[in-house]
């Protein structure tokens, strides 16, 4: 199936699944395709890191009705993921040619679902990739899958702490274990800042609290807004939730504590990330609450941790 014209995409409302999607559409925008992305005005500035592509955004709560308004005419083509308030004005506005998955729910606002096959032992990036191939694109090129520039230049010596997950707590390690972890950080020599996400427990003030004076705090919200700090950070360790995935988006190395969730299928994009994961009878369980002791995050030690860190200080 080929494409002519120009494309709107919609933005999953998802961050990590957003960061996924990257290398898809910057393989539209490479294959020659005129293409944009219709996002939440929360996303509109991580869109805005993607070269050659046009961003339409709505704040929340906006009805279908009055996106459709402002697509009328525009697009020849949509493609959507999941449904929404984007994908239900893709079809308001008359949108020619409708793809997305083939997925009940959606199906009736498209005019042709794409049968594309998720494989569950594949990284969620291929899923995307996978779609795009289905218009003849080819997505084997490096330079879709490189961090955004932000022309931002990584402060030495500088490490961000990350132990809240806006995932749920059973993505979350010990408190105090982070703390050992800051310590030894902070008797290497290194600037130290711990970081809390909304949803997270505000654990990022807490460490930051127990490091001391040598700590500094920061609460990234709006997450968009937090993009140039996370890239202004050489290395990020973080719980397994929405912050290492945008961080890996400008370019910081990303050491990422996984419980629940299954690395193989949603790390961090980029050969230079480490994850560490103690696995159990009980996982990847994928739930936002432990029904059991939680000894994915128990049974994770310090020395451990430690010394993946260390070998990404190097």
């Amino acid at each position: 199936m080929k494409l002519a014209g120009e494309m709107i995409v919609a933005a999953p409302q998802r961050w990590d699944e957003a960061c996924f999607m990257v290398p898809a559409v910057r393989a539209l925008i490479g294959s020659g395709l005129a293409t944009g992305v219709l996002c939440s005005t929360e996303q509109r500035e991580f869109w805005l890191t993607v070269k050659g592509l046009k961003v339409m955004d709505f704040p929340a709560l906006t009805k279908a009705k009055v996106l459709a308004a402002a697509l009328s005419g525009s697009w020849h083509a949509s493609l959507a993921w999941e449904v929404g308030p984007a994908a239900e004005a893709f079809k308001i506005a008359g949108i020619p040619t409708r793809l997305g998955m083939d997925e009940k729910k959606l199906n009736k606002l498209l005019t042709r679902p794409l049968t594309v096959v998720a494989d569950p032992l594949a990284h969620r990036v291929r899923d995307y990739l996978e779609t795009v191939e289905e218009f003849g694109v080819r997505t084997d090129r490096a330079e879709y899958f490189a961090p955004a520039d932000l022309g931002i230049t990584p402060s030495s010596g500088a490490v961000l702490l990350c132990p809240g997950s806006d995932f749920g707590a059973s993505h979350e390690w010990a408190l105090e274990r982070w703390v050992e972890i800051g310590k030894r950080l902070q008797a290497a020599g290194r600037r130290v800042t711990a970081v809390s996400v909304d949803g997270g427990r505000n654990l990022g003030k807490s460490l930051a609290e127990q490091l001391g004076g040598g700590a500094e705090f920061f609460h990234a919200t709006p997450l968009a807004g937090a993009l140039p700090l996370l890239a202004v950070h050489g290395l990020l360790v973080a719980a397994d939730g929405t912050l290492p995935h945008l961080a890996a988006h400008v370019g910081a190395t990303c050491v990422t504590l996984f419980g629940p969730n299954d690395p193989a299928w949603k790390r961090p994009l980029g050969r230079r990330h480490s994850v560490i994961r103690r696995h159990v009878e009980c996982g990847p369980c994928l739930l936002s609450k432990c029904v059991f002791d939680g000894r994915c995050q128990s049974e994770l030690d310090v020395e451990r941790v430690w010394q993946v860190v260390q070998a990404q200080l190097i």
